[in-house]
């Protein structure tokens, strides 16, 4: 996957926004939080994400896979190079980081964000 269909998937999410922060920084959040953060610009290759506990210890022991800097205290990673992992892999790890950080907003902000149906 290119570091643009990241982005894209990351835009295509409910209630997710983008903003650019620290000077060079394009990050994807969910109700005003984090779950995605990559270089702005068009050749940037690396991309940090918000994970679950238990996966941050296995995908940190993985090559090309780091704790975000920073952010690892807050079970963030940083993928290197997004071409090492598949894309499968990648749409499922951006995915759980949405939701991760969905489900630690209020109820109030979920329904907004889903809908009635879905919160």
């Amino acid at each position: 996957m290119k570091i643009q269909q990241a982005k894209a998937l990351c835009r295509s999410l409910p209630g997710a926004t983008e903003d650019v922060k620290w000077e060079s920084t394009l990050v994807f959040s969910v109700g005003g939080k984090m779950f995605a953060a990559t270089d702005n610009g068009h050749h940037a290759r690396r991309l940090s994400l918000k994970v679950d506990d238990d996966l941050f210890l296995g995908l940190t022991g993985r090559d090309g896979i780091i704790p975000a800097p920073y952010l690892a205290r807050a079970k963030w990673i940083r993928i290197e190079d997004i071409q090492t992992v598949s894309d499968a892999e990648l749409i499922d790890l951006i995915k759980r980081a949405h939701q991760l950080i969905l489900h630690k907003l209020s109820k109030k902000l979920q329904r907004e964000i889903l809908g009635d149906a879905q919160a």
